[in-house]
């Protein structure tokens, strides 16, 4: 869960990352690239999100894909933590769960702020590149984490929020994730509900990015046409290469160029070629197939370090990005390609979604009482069929008892 950005320092030559001699000109510092990154996830398992110990210092932090060395190893200088909480979360704790992880993102910031700096807009990125500091931006990984509220959507983009992946492994009360699409699960939303397109629409209002990494092939589709700035996907590969449903199918890549967004291909193993093994090599497939059937324009490096259990050889943790590089432009990307995929792609997108937000007033229509689920739920707000009122809920053994009283009654 997540995606992050990185920035080569480098003003030195490409041609040392290709281990090739060249007269190449030396190059101004490269831009932000969006890689996917789900550290807090980890600072949650291990440590129960206790910065202060001893084990958990981020400068020295072992058995993770990502700590401050190895971020400087790669020369990274930006990244969207993922504030991931699981899909068992829904309908329980996930809103709490949630702001937990925003939390601890925003006192990595206040613990080290000589690495990282919070932002929350591309200009935010930008000043953060010119002090030398890891732009931190957050973002939602399963759309269960707002529990069907716009109210929490919204409090979510106050706290820094900018983009939410609008499921995970799980359906929500209003989209379909990607496992509909195999035997292991059915449609229910068939894409997105009405809630479901009215989440879509408020996400545009505030300047939310979309992430459809981890949807149905139905709510790609749907969450494309009705969208009014560009999506993304933060972490999916090519279907052409691995068909694995995670992926993203030919005619979705073409949508996505149509749109103007950005698919940022995912590092995993299983995404990659289907199986439990991969090399570097792989990966750059997957980039240029991306790059050949949607454009240049419209491709970005993906990553899920700490989110995923297998990586290619050669991509090990952050610290392997200029080998990718490398690898790129001994496939002959020029630079200005490389560029793009690092960087320029994703702030055109993030631009882009700033501009089409504003405008309008906050929508305020809720989901329908019957389309939630849930034992603790209670009912403030919604009223009866006659207007008199809340309608409480019953409790579901009170239900089921119904019938039987009023025989008992009559």
């Amino acid at each position: 869960p997540g995606w992050e950005w990185g920035w080569y320092w480098e003003t030195g030559r490409l041609a040392d990352w290709t281990d090739r001699q060249t007269d190449r000109q030396p190059l101004t510092p490269l831009s932000p690239r969006p890689r996917h990154n789900d550290l807090p996830w980890q600072l949650l398992k291990r440590f129960n999100n206790r910065l202060g110990l001893p084990e958990s210092n981020l400068t020295q932090l072992d058995g993770t894909h990502t700590n401050i060395p190895k971020l400087n190893a790669g020369h990274v200088g930006g990244q969207f933590w993922s504030v991931y909480v699981p899909c068992e979360t829904q309908n329980k704790d996930a809103v709490k769960r949630t702001l937990e992880q925003i939390d601890v993102v925003h006192r990595m910031c206040q613990l080290y702020p000589e690495t990282f700096a919070c932002v929350v807009d591309s200009a935010g990125i930008e000043e953060a590149f010119r002090n030398k500091k890891v732009a931190s931006l957050i973002g939602v990984e399963g759309g269960h984490s707002i529990d069907s509220s716009l109210g929490v959507l919204r409090t979510f983009y106050q706290l820094g929020v900018r983009y939410m992946t609008l499921t995970h492994s799980c359906n929500t009360p209003w989209a379909d994730n990607w496992l509909v699409d195999t035997a292991e699960e059915s449609p229910v939303h068939h894409g997105l509900s009405s809630f479901g397109k009215t989440v879509v629409e408020e996400m545009n209002r505030l300047g939310m990015i979309v992430d459809l990494a981890h949807v149905s092939v139905d709510t790609m589709r749907m969450a494309l046409n009705i969208s009014k700035a560009p999506v993304v996907f933060s972490h999916s590969s090519a279907y052409g290469l691995c068909p694995h449903r995670r992926n993203v199918p030919d005619g979705v890549l073409r949508m996505v160029a149509d749109k103007e967004g950005l698919v940022m291909v995912n590092f995993y193993n299983d995404y990659v070629t289907c199986s439990d093994k991969a090399n570097l090599t792989d990966v750059a497939d997957h980039l240029d197939y991306v790059k050949r059937v949607a454009g240049s324009q419209f491709v970005g490096f993906g990553g899920d370090y700490d989110g995923v259990t297998r990586l290619p050889t050669g991509l090990e943790d952050v610290s392997t990005y200029p080998a990718l590089v490398a690898e790129l432009l001994r496939r002959g990307w020029t630079e200005q390609e490389v560029r793009a995929a690092l960087a320029d792609n994703l702030l055109r997108v993030f631009r882009k979604v700033e501009e089409v937000s504003g405008g309008t007033a906050p929508l305020e229509e809720p989901i329908a009482l019957e389309e939630l689920s849930g034992e603790c739920r209670t009912s403030y707000g919604y009223s009866d069929t006659s207007g008199a009122g809340p309608a409480p809920l019953l409790p579901a053994a009170l239900v089921l008892a119904l019938p039987l009283l009023s025989t008992l009654l009559s």
